[in-house]
């Protein structure tokens, strides 16, 4: 057993308090302290509990790429011409020609994972091993107080510190989502019940395995039936695919359809009434949990080679199926009970390994957040109201004084299905630096999607004068519906 940390004097309050503190260095932070990085009148720090950067290790298959272009890197669409780009990454490790020839749009995944690791190594003003354990409000000097634990090179607590800070911006990310069913199933570390985000660490396992159960209808469930589906003998695959949706669906990867993933939306979301907005979160599930077409069309031809020779690969791929309950049978296999939702059919399925791709959920803010809590301000559902700068709404006491703490990937609630997208980090990062400064150093456009979404024009988009035939037709539209 480790002794408790001594109380050592790195526990008292700074000279001077931060401009920022950042808390959690994923991408979105990551992203959030390059914008801020050449902006040299703001006092920035952020902190990382893990000793490193590490952008979903464990599903980081070969060949597996981002569903978002690689302009959507941590910087270039609030500003091309970063030092903390992409290309600039590519052009430090010499590889921009063949990039160039490569002609990819979207990267793999654990290419976006160097370039972050990159941008994480060389960025000043980043403290890994840095656990930060509790944030207050100081109301006599009008800051907010961090505190942290420092931790040793093996997790161990090394040291306490406490630092001061005008704004917070929150970047803890998410966490693994395990359905109750068979939350005890892979809480036991003797169980191979393995949630995707841990695929890598135990994918030999899984095929050391007779049979396996994939869970989910997403691109991770995808991506994993595909890798073992590829690395088992043909005829003795023994792989069954579970999903609760009603098809194994394509994600909506039109042109028009990713303009939900705009400014524009996200500030059309923003305005809807709550109760609209949390029906509308659940029905857009296939613009952001569908599975990519290309990975559609690998398992298809995977599963038709099988086929060449005679036969059926043997492969279960089942839609429309929930998991009811789970156990551990006598034998050390896996008991799932299933029930088809149209058919309301009930059957049981033996596996000897399961893999849960059921995706995320945002962690919760209460243990970091806990000390401010009676100064957060609620909505009817018990979630904290966020405003459309990405700051939580606080009471008086502490907003009246100028303390203003961000959110990153924590507002889908609020501001929509792009909370977690990647290829809005850049402008939801200059939007809060915007703020933050209060100088616009990152200037936002006016208008980015060709849909106007609601019946009431965005009159911000539109450069002052003028205003697009469009845009007058539904000013025409709603004069009309006024008067009548």
């Amino acid at each position: 057993m480790t002794a408790a940390p001594a109380p050592q004097p790195p526990h008292t309050p700074t000279d001077a308090p931060r401009d920022l503190v950042g808390i959690g260095i994923g991408p979105f932070n990551l992203s959030l302290a390059a914008l801020a990085h050449p902006l040299t009148e703001l006092d920035t720090v952020f902190y990382e509990q893990r000793p490193a950067f590490h952008w979903h290790p464990g599903l980081l298959i070969d060949g597996a790429t981002l569903q978002v272009p690689f302009l959507a890197d941590l910087v270039t669409l609030a500003d091309p011409a970063s030092p903390w780009s992409f290309l600039n990454y590519l052009k430090t490790r010499e590889r921009l020609f063949p990039f160039y020839f490569a002609e990819r749009f979207h990267i793999q995944r654990a290419e976006y994972d160097a370039y972050c690791r990159w941008v994480s190594e060389n960025l000043p003003g980043l403290h890994y091993g840095h656990q930060v354990d509790a944030v207050r409000w100081n109301a006599e000097r009008a800051l907010f107080e961090v505190d942290y634990t420092q931790l040793d090179t093996h997790g161990e607590a090394e040291a306490l510190g406490r630092t001061h800070t005008r704004n917070i911006a929150l970047g803890i990310g998410t966490e693994p989502f395990v359905p109750a069913p068979l939350k005890p199933l892979a809480d036991a570390p003797t169980v191979p019940v393995i949630h995707s985000a841990d695929y890598l660490n135990h994918r030999e396992r899984l095929l050391a395995a007779d049979h396996v159960t994939v869970i989910g209808s997403g691109q991770s469930g995808a991506e994993i039936f595909l890798d073992l589906l590829r690395r088992r003998p043909t005829g003795r695959e023994n792989l069954h695919w579970l999903a609760r949706t009603q098809a194994f669906a394509p994600m909506e990867y039109s042109k028009l359809g990713l303009e939900h993933f705009t400014p524009d939306y996200t500030r059309y979301f923003h305005a809807l009434p709550e109760p609209v907005r949390d029906g509308l979160v659940p029905a857009q599930w296939q613009l952001h949990k569908g599975i990519d077409a290309d990975t559609i069309a690998a398992i298809h031809e995977e599963l038709y080679q099988r086929t060449l020779h005679g036969g059926w690969p043997d492969v279960t791929l089942t839609p429309g199926v929930g998991v009811r309950t789970a156990g551990r049978l006598a034998d050390q296999r896996i008991e799932l009970h299933l029930e088809h939702q149209e058919q309301g059919v009930r059957t049981r399925l033996t596996t000897d390994a399961v893999v849960l791709a059921t995706g995320y959920k945002e962690r919760p803010l209460g243990r970091i957040l806990s000390g401010l809590d009676p100064h957060i301000q609620r909505d009817a559902s018990g979630r904290p109201r966020i405003d459309d700068q990405f700051r939580l709404v606080l009471d008086d006491t502490v907003q009246g004084a100028g303390g203003r703490v961000y959110v990153q990937n924590a507002e889908r609630h609020t501001h929509g299905v792009g909370a977690p997208d990647l290829g809005l980090a850049a402008w939801r990062s200059a939007t809060i630096l915007n703020s933050l400064t209060g100088k616009g150093p990152y200037p936002q456009p006016r208008r980015t999607a060709f849909t106007t979404f609601g019946l009431t024009p965005n009159e911000e988009r539109a450069p002052q004068g003028h205003t697009g035939p469009g845009e007058r037709a539904l000013v025409e539209l709603q004069d009309d519906l006024d008067r009548s």
